[in-house]
């Protein structure tokens, strides 16, 4: 599933594809904005924010913005003229052609267009970004413990703390730091460390094709996430899967060992 890691390294295909290029075909098949063209446009840069991703046309003034999240199963391609795509037609909602180069992004979770001016109003909620130039460990801190009583597997989950952790992270980063997810956030000692643990393994990760926290390049790439049937990769003990969410609308599936991860005071949502 896309994390900061997989956006961060969409937007730098992207850039290379686009930036400072002229569009001479733009369609977007979002309904809202089917009627929207910028052929003719140059598109300025490409950048990650966190999960999002931002096409940027035009100067920061009068320019416009394209905005897109992944969410589950969204994904960005580039193509060269001509190239045959790898995904069906019918799922593609956004086509942009230089005279190089084809993009096209495929069953994304929103895409929208709004003015370059109101990018701070579209993204400027988030907390700070893991892989962007503005990162903050001190600020992503902050934000962490302003909520102590919240369980750190779903603080660490909300893009309002630090930006670009997804699920996997947040199960692999809660292991790694020998924490139970669900221990309130002013009951986790090691605080600084998990905030460092997140930059260090989504900065690894950021130009990998396949996500790594074991070190193991051929098998067993991951500790625990999604190993409920073959157990933890350090002890062996199976791993505890549950549903946790702060509403029943945003239960995610969570894993921890609970041999590596002891429960000491922990909250259930």
């Amino acid at each position: 599933m896309p994390e900061g890691d997989t956006v961060w390294r969409s937007a730098r295909e992207l850039h290379a594809a686009l930036g400072g290029q002229t569009l001479t075909r733009c369609d977007i098949r979002v309904p809202k904005f089917a009627t929207t063209d910028f052929s003719g446009s140059t598109v300025t840069d490409v950048v990650s924010r966190g999960k999002h991703l931002l096409i940027r046309l035009g100067d920061p003034e009068n320019g416009w913005l394209l905005h897109s999240h992944l969410k589950m199963e969204g994904l960005w391609h580039v193509y060269g003229r001509g190239e045959r795509w790898r995904r069906p037609a019918f799922k593609a909602r956004c086509i942009l052609e230089t005279e190089q180069k084809q993009v096209v992004g495929f069953d994304l979770g929103f895409l929208r267009v709004l003015p370059r001016a109101e990018e701070d109003d579209a993204v400027g909620y988030l907390g700070p970004d893991l892989l962007g130039p503005d990162w903050d460990a001190a600020e992503a801190l902050r934000r962490l413990e302003a909520v102590p009583e919240r369980p750190i597997g779903l603080a660490l989950l909300d893009q309002r703390n630090l930006a670009g952790i997804g699920n996997v992270y947040r199960c692999e980063i809660c292991f790694l730091a020998g924490v139970h997810p669900l221990t309130p956030v002013g009951e986790v000692t090691n605080l600084p460390r998990i905030v460092d643990l997140s930059k260090r393994l989504l900065e690894a990760n950021k130009s990998r094709s396949r996500r790594i926290t074991t070190g193991n390049r051929t098998r067993d790439p991951l500790w625990v996430y999604n190993r409920e049937t073959r157990g933890c990769l350090r002890c062996g003990t199976k791993v505890a899967h549950e549903l946790v969410g702060d509403n029943e609308l945003e239960l995610r599936d969570l894993y921890y060992c609970p041999h590596c991860q002891p429960a000491t005071q922990v909250q259930h949502p």
